[in-house]
């Protein structure tokens, strides 16, 4: 009795398709990408593409959002992509580009991605994409409509040039089978009934996958030039392959090869000749010999000419040639980054500029703008938040401040002259007054003063006191004046000739 459920699940598991085909295939010259309509979950749909070599399909850009697109053909349904959540994470992380995800290959590398809006969500570990091509967050053990499958290879054997009428069907080692393939991986088969011909894509001996059959020798012209890699021909009625000079046609009677190949043959230094085969560098290769350039030179028609100044400059967007150099340069909406003159920052000088905006991604405005819903950058007004103390200039992205008569403006504050750290920084009117040195002399012998000397001394000094407060009352009223109805404006072209005139508040 205990073996019933064991003998039970061994049926089920064999009754259920080992090899599932897929609905559609597309292949890339590296890569194909194949759609399974077939109800699983993410482990079983994972399952399904390691059969058939591959895994579950990942997409790093747009050429793959293509593939999925034409795969899919305004289906409905949902199907697996290759994403599952960290193991180290139970919920999603929004503010990163793959919210956390990962690819079942392991990493988290990717230039593309097209997320239906959600917040965090936890226990759903799994991703997959529907007709509208939006990606959703899916608990894995659900079961989906249908997963997407991906497989890479080193190359692929391009379709077979066949004449017109003649059929070639392709079949993949995935599974695949159709006519209308553009590129095969290797270890596909291609069937042609008019020739009584079966061929097979290869690996080749180094060369890269080619197509080819166990049988040596060229098959009919017509068909992709017999497999030759040389040129095809027909003797005694037959196709037959031939090599170009200094080659010999190989044991599959198809490819050519050195002579020299098993041979015991030495390379000659053809570098080593006097004079050297190169203008500049020579390296030698097998069987011959590569001509390189110096740095700062570039191969121009099998000659060594010197590199433009803007020949891969570091400079972001533009590069300008200089007699003696080059000078980067940037596009229109952008000025050169003063603390880096290879950058490029977004800048306006007018107070509305339209908004630089990337595909699919937000609108950038440079700094000192805001947004509005046209797309159009608006420069912010920093007077009207009360940066400046005194008078304030606005300008395209930024701002100044000034300062009214005998006040000098440190930062965005303005300072009486009389306290500044450095002496003689003055503004307005005020001028700094030269020193005069007064030549010693020995001091008077003490004389007994008569009284009326010493009450004129005493009036006097008591004359100067009073002139000192009042100077100092005047100069912090100047200072400490009221921000009233009232302010100074400059109004004259250079600081030292400042005129001050009287406006309104509302004109700062």
């Amino acid at each position: 009795r205990p073996l019933l459920p064991l003998l039970l699940l061994g049926t089920l598991a064999l009754a259920q398709p080992r090899d599932l085909s897929p609905a559609g295939a597309q292949c890339l010259e590296h890569e194909c990408f194949a759609v399974f309509w077939a109800s699983r979950p993410f482990s079983g749909a994972s399952e399904g593409c390691e059969r058939g070599g591959g895994h579950l399909m990942t997409v790093r850009s747009t050429v793959a959002e293509e593939a999925i697109s034409l795969l899919l053909q305004n289906r409905e349904g949902r199907l697996w992509l290759g994403l599952s959540l960290s193991p180290s994470l139970s919920c999603t992380e929004p503010r990163q580009r793959l919210r956390g995800f990962r690819w079942v290959t392991g990493d988290r590398s990717t230039d593309y991605t097209n997320w239906a809006p959600s917040g965090r969500r936890c226990n759903e570990r799994c991703v997959t994409v529907s007709r509208e091509l939006r990606w959703e967050e899916r608990r894995c053990d659900e079961a989906a409509d249908g997963f997407l499958c991906q497989y890479s290879y080193g190359g692929s054997c391009p379709r077979l040039a066949a004449p017109q009428g003649v059929l070639v069907t392709y079949a993949t080692p995935f599974g695949a089978r159709g006519t209308e393939f553009l590129a095969l991986p290797p270890r596909s088969v291609a069937s042609v009934p008019d020739f009584r011909l079966e061929l097979r894509c290869d690996d080749g001996d180094g060369a890269g996958p080619r197509w080819g059959r166990d049988i040596p020798g060229a098959w009919p012209c017509e068909l992709a030039g017999g497999g030759c890699a040389g040129t095809c021909g027909e003797e005694r009625g037959l196709p037959r392959c031939s090599c170009p000079e200094g080659a010999v046609l190989g044991a599959d009677r198809r490819g050519c090869r050195s002579p020299c190949e098993g041979a015991h043959c030495e390379d000659i230094d053809d570098c080593a000749s006097e004079p050297g085969p190169c203008e500049q560098k020579c390296v030698n290769t097998k069987g011959g010999f590569e001509c390189q350039c110096h740095s700062g030179y570039r191969m121009v028609d099998g000659h060594c000419q010197r590199q433009p100044p803007c020949w891969k400059t570091p400079c972001q967007q533009r590069c300008e040639e200089l007699p003696d150099g080059y000078r980067c340069s940037c596009d229109p909406g952008y000025a050169v980054d003063p603390l880096d003159e290879t950058l490029c920052r977004l800048h306006c000088n007018t107070t509305e500029c339209p908004a630089v905006c990337g595909a699919g991604e937000n609108c950038e405005c440079p700094e000192g703008f805001l947004l509005d819903e046209d797309e159009l950058c608006v420069d912010v007004d920093e007077c009207d938040s009360g940066h400046c103390e005194f008078n304030c200039t606005n300008t395209p992205g930024s701002f100044q401040c000034h300062c009214p008569h005998g006040l000098q403006l440190v930062g965005i504050d303005c300072v009486s002259v009389l306290d500044g750290n450095d002496e003689g920084a003055f503004s307005g009117d005020f001028e700094p007054v030269p020193h005069t040195p007064v030549p010693s002399r020995p001091p008077p012998k003490a004389e007994q003063l008569h009284p009326g000397v010493l009450v004129g001394i005493a009036a006097g000094a008591l004359l100067s006191l009073l002139a000192l407060l009042a100077l100092g009352f005047h100069l912090a009223r100047k200072r400490c004046r009221s921000h009233g109805s009232m302010d100074y404006k400059y109004s004259g072209p250079h600081e030292k000739e400042l005129g001050l005139q009287p406006v309104p508040s509302a004109q700062k």
